[in-house]
C-alpha cells in the first residue's frame, strides 16, 4: 500500500454537495460542503432544482479540493453516493450530478470507481472516527433530512430493524421551523434556540409510542402546526416540547432492540444526530449502555465516509 494513496469521495444529498479527500491511513485531508439554496418558506426543493445546484456546486469544490492535496499525494480511487439506501429499489435523480461527475474524473485520472449509498457512507464517516471502529455487531441509527432508521450491523451486513414508518426526525423539524419562520433547513437553528426545561407532565405533545422499534411521527408533527396556528405557545417552548418528544422516542427504541436482539453498543450517524439537546438527553438516560454520537462535523452530510469506503476497496 502506497503511504501517498488517497480517495476522493462525492456526495450529492438532497441538500448539500459534498467532496472529501481521504488518506490511506483515514486522515482527512479536506472535507467540504455547500447547501444547496431553498427559497424562504418552502420545506425543500424538486429533483430538478437540487439535481441542476449539485452540477454547478461540483466544479467549484472539486477544484479546492485538489488544491488542498499534499505535495506527493495522489487521488488512487474515486468514490460517490449513488443512491439513498444500500437496498433494491433504492434511487433517486439527485445522486445522478455526483455519478457523472465521479465517472468522469475516475476515467481521466485513470483510477477505479467505487459505488456506495449516501446511508453506507453516513455510518462509516462517524464509526471509522469513533471507538466503535472495531465493533462487529451494533446497532446504529442514521437520523437525517429524510431517513430515520435503525440497521442491526453485523458484519459487513446492514439488516433495517426499525425508525419511522411514516415521516423522519428531519421532516419533523423542518416542517415544523418552516411554520415558525425559520431559514430551511431548521434543524440547527432550532438546536441553538434556548431550551426551555419542560416538565413530562406539562409537555402538551403527544408521546411517541414505541412498537418493535418502530415509530409514526406524522401525529406530532401535526399537534404542533395546531399549536403554533393557535399562537398561544411560545416558539422556545414548543421547540423544546419538540425535542425532549424525539428524544423519548430514540431512548424507547434503543431499549426496545436492546431488549430483542441483545446489542447494549448504539452509534448514532445522520445530520439530526448532531443535535446536542438530542444527545445530552439520550446519554443521560441510557447510562447503562455504550451510546456513541459522531464527531458532529462528520453526522451531517458529508463524502468523508464516502471516500473511506472507497479506498477501503483498494488498500485493504
Amino acid at each position: 500500500m502506497n503511504s501517498s494513496s488517497c480517495c476522493l469521495g462525492i456526495d450529492t444529498s438532497n441538500y448539500k454537495t459534498s467532496v472529501a479527500i481521504v488518506s490511506c491511513g483515514g486522515g482527512i485531508i479536506c472535507n467540504l460542503q455547500q447547501y444547496l439554496s431553498v427559497k424562504k418558506g418552502e420545506r425543500g426543493l424538486r429533483q430538478s432544482d437540487a439535481l441542476f445546484q449539485h452540477v454547478m456546486n461540483l466544479p467549484v469544490l472539486i477544484e479546492e479540493a485538489f488544491s488542498k492535496l499534499p505535495e506527493g499525494c495522489s487521488i488512487d480511487t474515486v468514490a460517490v453516493s449513488t443512491r439513498p439506501r444500500s437496498v433494491e429499489g433504492s434511487y433517486m435523480p439527485v445522486f445522478n450530478g455526483g455519478i457523472a461527475v465521479g465517472r468522469s474524473l475516475a476515467a481521466g485520472l485513470g483510477v477505479p470507481l467505487v459505488e456506495v449509498s449516501h446511508q453506507e457512507g453516513h455510518i462509516e464517516a462517524v464509526k471509522y472516527y469513533s471507538e466503535m471502529k472495531n465493533c462487529d455487531k451494533l446497532i446504529c441509527f442514521h437520523f437525517s433530512g429524510g431517513t430515520t432508521e435503525a440497521l442491526l450491523v453485523d458484519g459487513e451486513k446492514l439488516e433495517i430493524v426499525g425508525g419511522s414508518k411514516d415521516i423522519a426526525f428531519g421532516q419533523v423539524l423542518d416542517r415544523i421551523g418552516v411554520a415558525l419562520g425559520m431559514e430551511f433547513p431548521c434543524g440547527e437553528e432550532m438546536d441553538n434556540m434556548p431550551a426551555r426545561k419542560i416538565r413530562p407532565s406539562d409537555n402538551i405533545l403527544p408521546k411517541i409510542k414505541v412498537n418493535e422499534g418502530y415509530i409514526n411521527l406524522s401525529g406530532i408533527e401535526s399537534s404542533a402546526q395546531r399549536i403554533i396556528a393557535g399562537g398561544d405557545t411560545e416558539a422556545e417552548e414548543l421547540v423544546s416540547m419538540v425535542f425532549d418528544r424525539l428524544a423519548d422516542a430514540i431512548v424507547g427504541i434503543c431499549r426496545n432492540l436492546h431488549d430483542r436482539y441483545d446489542v447494549s453498543d448504539f452509534l448514532f450517524a445522520g445530520g439530526v444526530s448532531s443535535s446536542r439537546r438530542i444527545r445530552r438527553t439520550v446519554e443521560h438516560r441510557l447510562e447503562e449502555f455504550n451510546i456513541c454520537f459522531g464527531k458532529a462535523e462528520l453526522s451531517t452530510d458529508n463524502a468523508v465516509g464516502v471516500a473511506l469506503l472507497g479506498g477501503k476497496k483498494i488498500w485493504l
